[in-house]
């Protein structure tokens, strides 16, 4: 460096009309600040300081665009780390680091992230309807933002935005996720603890409903004539005859793929890893055995010569490899004027716990086992496919045979 100017405070006059040289020079200010002067014109703020007795330089900014008075904050706050015991130098590469973090994880990115790892204990349909909630309820106006950027009061109004076009329960699933994703950023050390508050009570009380479902043999029997005189698709015609007769979820019975049917023995079995959250991990969760009545092997025989070359008993409508709308057995009965407070497709299950109950006296285990629920009854917690087979082969037959009496 050139011969330095002699140390006095700077003028703003001072820095304005310092000229290049041949070599660099220095305008000191005060407290260790000072302005270097390059030979091509560019000047440069410094701050000269001692940390753990070794000398060290701070870079301030560039003149004209950090002014004088600029400089001696940024001169000041420096100073106050070094009270502290931080290193400038050091803190500020810190914070450049957690800036190219924060770019990296935006919400976007770290839900994706989320989803990566859930997506393997969850069911595709589910992944694609958890994926589009986000699409739809939260990457347009969170997406971008830096998660740690992000505050409760931001996800509240996100949230009312979604209850303001009259989607409540899309607003308490959406909350629902940012609570998980949140748990997995802090998790990840991406995101500090607790970095949002309870959102769901920001939120209007949910209304219980429970799902409809006809618990009056007279009125079940009338309902199971208008089934079977539904004039539509093989397929949804199908599903409407077995829905009452398999005890089981209308999730269930869509996915019902020909390779887990055996029709010579009756029997449907379905991977642990397609059942509802018995366990925390698909890979946890046991087979579930569906004994078959021969009613309801009567109804898959007349299918399969349709369906029989894919891989799903009710494929979808629009071909493919993939199994049948979950609208459509719904659908289908609101086209023969049932209504959702009448009967849903899901209610086929409470229909058969009421009636199987109250009506023909089957044993509560049985049918908790056949409904695919964890059992209260130590024998039960052992859950296996073949748990009371004999038992739940006789009343499922009984079931359907029912079902017919009432039905003729």
């Amino acid at each position: 460096l050139g011969e330095d100017v002699p140390p006095m405070p700077l003028k703003d006059t001072n820095c304005r009309n310092a000229k290049p040289q041949d070599k660099p020079y220095r305008l000191y200010d005060e407290q260790g600040l000072y302005l270097e002067v390059q030979p091509k014109g560019g000047r440069y703020w410094r701050l000269k300081y001692r940390f753990l007795g070794k000398e060290k330089r701070l870079a301030l900014g560039v003149y004209p665009e950090v002014g004088l008075q600029e400089a001696r904050r940024k001169r000041d706050d420096a100073r106050v780390q070094l009270a502290s015991g931080q290193d400038p130098s050091l803190q500020r590469r810190m914070a450049k680091v957690v800036s190219q973090l924060d770019h990296q994880h935006t919400f976007e990115s770290v839900a994706a992230q989320w989803l990566s790892v859930r997506e393997s204990s969850w069911d595709p349909e589910y992944t694609r309807t958890v994926r589009q909630r986000l699409e739809l309820n939260a990457f347009p106006w969170l997406g971008k933002l830096p998660i740690s950027s992000i505050s409760t009061p931001m996800l509240v109004e996100n949230l009312q935005r979604i209850i303001k076009r009259g989607a409540r329960e899309t607003a308490r699933r959406v909350a629902q996720i940012y609570k998980q994703i949140f748990e997995f950023a802090e998790a990840a050390g991406i995101t500090p603890p607790n970095q949002i508050g309870n959102l769901s009570r920001t939120l209007p009380a949910k209304r219980v409903k429970h799902f409809a479902a006809v618990t009056d043999p007279e009125k079940l029997g009338a309902l199971l004539k208008a089934l079977d005189s539904y004039s539509g698709t093989m397929p949804v015609c199908c599903a409407l005859k077995l829905a009452p007769l398999l005890f089981c979820r209308p999730g269930d019975l869509r996915h019902m793929e020909w390779s887990e049917v055996n029709l010579d023995t009756g029997e449907w079995l379905i991977p642990g890893h397609k059942m509802k959250g018995l366990t925390a991990t698909k890979q946890d969760r046991p087979d579930h055995l569906v004994p078959l009545s021969q009613q309801a092997v009567a109804v898959l025989r007349e299918l399969k010569p349709l369906t029989g070359r894919h891989r799903y008993a009710f494929p979808s409508a629009r071909g493919g490899d993939r199994p049948m709308s979950n609208n459509a057995v719904l659908s289908a009965l609101r086209r023969m004027d049932i209504s959702g407070d009448e009967m849903t497709g899901h209610g086929f299950r409470a229909t058969a716990r009421t009636i199987g109950a109250e009506v023909l006296g089957f044993r509560p285990d049985l049918l908790e086992h056949q409904l695919a629920h964890t059992v209260k009854n130590p024998l039960g917690r052992a859950y296996d496919r073949t748990t009371f087979l004999p038992e739940r082969r006789e009343m499922m037959q009984t079931w359907a045979d029912y079902l017919d009496s009432i039905k003729n």
